[in-house]
């Protein structure tokens, strides 16, 4: 049953077991009470960035937490496509898939690397500990994805080998 499976399949697999709720409920939150849901916890450095050094109004304040959001819930839409292609065995077989996950490694990453800065220059540290972390998941995970490529195609079979196979074997009914 697993003899397909990559690491990099795998690895991409608890990533998005990880990213998926974690940052469909942030995102959530914020949707449903935009200045509220950003200063919760996982979000508060980027409202106190955007409020202490950006000195935002509240409306713009508003935009920029669902901007966050909306770029939270498209990395969370790439990691379900990634899911839904690595259900497919061949898709998987040919990595095929890795688009879809590269392209949530390198939104996310760049909003936790993003939210990270934010949190440093805030200085909220328990903050900055989660963004660096999910940087460290993302990049640790685009790191085995340039790495590990997928099994290669099988050869070519040489005309003259299916030419001698031809003339040794019968054409049984059910053989072909």
């Amino acid at each position: 049953m697993f003899k397909n499976w990559r690491i990099g399949s795998v690895n991409g697999a608890l990533l998005a077991a990880y990213f998926i709720p974690a940052w469909t409920m942030v995102a959530f939150d914020i949707m449903m009470a935009p200045v509220h849901g950003l200063y919760e916890r996982p979000s508060v450095a980027v409202a106190l960035f955007l409020s202490d050094q950006l000195q935002m109004s509240g409306m713009s304040t508003v935009r920029a937490a669902w901007l966050l959001a909306l770029g939270r819930v498209t990395v969370v839409a790439f990691f379900a496509i990634y899911l839904a292609l690595l259900a497919i065995p061949r898709t998987r077989k040919s990595g095929a898939s890795d688009e879809a996950l590269g392209i949530a490694l390198a939104i996310g990453s760049l909003i936790s690397f993003v939210s990270m800065v934010m949190a440093s220059k805030v200085g909220e540290m328990a903050a900055l500990r989660l963004h660096a972390t999910e940087l460290l998941l993302l990049l640790g995970a685009a790191v085995v994805l340039v790495i590990e490529r997928p099994a290669a195609a099988p050869k070519t079979v040489d005309v003259a080998d299916t030419a001698l196979l031809a003339l040794e074997q019968a054409e049984f009914l059910h053989n072909r």
